[in-house]
């Protein structure tokens, strides 16, 4: 299948009803389940400028995980290398039809390595075999070279056929944690298929990972130690490149989790932040928006809260994530704009029973996608939030207390980049 934009007639239908809403009042959305293949475990992480989403879906029994896009609402099976997952985890955004993700491999970890990949895979078979970053173009699967390791991972590409990520390179890193050996650093791979660039990470760190890039070329990402290469001290530092140089964007006073996840062209940057140094490695991070005029800025949580993530914006600043009560226990997606941050669920329109666990991103249309758990079972379920047609409510924000079931827990977990012992709580 060629991926490709498609969505004439679902852009025509939603006309002019997507335009912001007024400060006055908080926009009404009408929020779709998507078409999975058989499993229990599916979410949408991506949506662009042309109502295309991805993400990926789980077959029966939730052994794999393998990457979907959702063209007009109907999926499709972006398949892996041979091995069990793959999934398009990051915000892609270009609406070029290339589609970065990460994929297994059939080669075993020479290593014992578990890798980046294992957070975003299913986890019977989350690190039996070697995890690459990938570009699904014309319907087929390409993978991207490491930088001389046996691991990558991708996560965004622009309309120039630019793709970020991470790669492992040769070198054995002391500030590893076993069973991650190899050091890796943030990559930027294109717009020729041979072409492959290491973006460094900042003075004083060893390690560097990509999480988003934009049509200016400005790249978003972390920089730090090696740790385990999920989050933690990986992220010391938040980074933005420009034409190959790190810039610090700073933090909201911690000294771990500082993690973009989304810019948009106007180089606006979303994620997620320690907000304080006692926390040291243990997650407990807030949403963050940082601009070039106000520097970083702390989102907050929605009320009855304590941590947060800040995972997609669009052009008209409007920001999506998630807003959780301590560990994980309770979660909810949240649209933030103008200041102010509203529960999707407050948002949904009366007919929609499910509740809207995640919000992953937005695209300047106004449409978010993410997961929902299915009402009365344990089900995660991808969606598609389309704001409804010249209608608006006030939103009551009253905190839900919808506790996750363990296996959508640990999918939420995921998300996070974290652990139950980073948590720490």
């Amino acid at each position: 299948m060629r991926i490709h934009p498609c969505t004439t007639t679902i852009l025509i239908a939603l006309g002019s009803a997507v335009a912001p809403a007024a400060a006055s009042a908080a926009p009404e959305y009408s929020v779709a389940n998507l078409a999975a293949f058989g499993g229990t475990r599916n979410q949408a992480n991506s949506i662009n400028n042309d109502a295309i989403v991805s993400g990926f879906t789980t077959r029966p029994a939730d052994l794999h995980r393998h990457a979907t896009v959702w063209v007009s609402g109907q999926p499709y099976d972006l398949n892996t290398l041979g091995g069990p997952n793959s999934n398009v985890a990051w915000p892609v955004k270009n609406t070029s039809g290339l589609i970065a993700g990460i994929a297994q491999t059939t080669t075993p970890q020479p290593r014992g390595e578990t890798w980046s990949c294992r957070s975003f895979f299913a986890f019977p078979t989350r690190a039996v075999a070697t995890c690459l970053g990938v570009v699904w173009e014309e319907g087929r699967i390409r993978a991207l070279p490491t930088l001389g390791g046996d691991n990558g991972f991708a996560t965004g590409a622009n309309n120039h056929r630019q793709v970020v990520g991470w790669a492992e390179n040769t070198v054995e890193d002391s500030s590893c944690v076993l069973p991650q050996k190899l050091q890796f650093h943030a990559t930027l791979w294109g717009p020729d298929l041979d072409q492959v660039r290491e973006l460094p990470p900042l003075p004083g760190d060893s390690t560097s990972a990509a999480t988003g890039i934009n049509d200016k070329g400005q790249v978003i990402g972390i920089s730090g130690a090696c740790g385990t290469a999920v989050g933690g001290v990986s992220a010391r530092h938040a980074v933005m490149w420009e034409k190959g140089k790190p810039i610090h964007l700073g933090n909201l006073g911690g000294i771990a989790w500082n993690t973009p996840m989304a810019l948009n062209e106007r180089g606006d940057v979303v994620g997620f932040s320690n907000f304080s140094q006692e926390d040291g490695a243990v997650f407990n991070a807030r949403a963050f928006l940082w601009t070039r005029g106000r520097g970083i800025q702390d989102l907050g949580t929605l009320p009855g809260d304590s941590i947060s993530q800040a995972l997609g914006i669009n052009e008209q600043r409007q920001v999506v994530g998630i807003s959780c009560t301590a560990g994980f226990a309770s979660c909810r997606g949240f649209l933030w704009e103008r200041g102010v941050m509203m529960d999707v669920n407050d948002l949904v329109a009366g007919d929609y029973a499910d509740h809207v666990f995640t919000a992953n991103d937005i695209n300047n249309l106004g449409q978010i996608t993410g997961f929902s758990l299915k009402a009365g079972t344990e089900d995660a379920v991808p969606i598609w939030a389309l704001p409804a047609a010249g209608d608006s409510r006030e939103a009551s924000n009253v905190a839900r207390r919808v506790l996750l079931p363990p296996p959508v827990r640990q999918q939420v977990l995921a998300r996070a980049f974290a652990t139950e012992a980073q948590l720490g709580r």
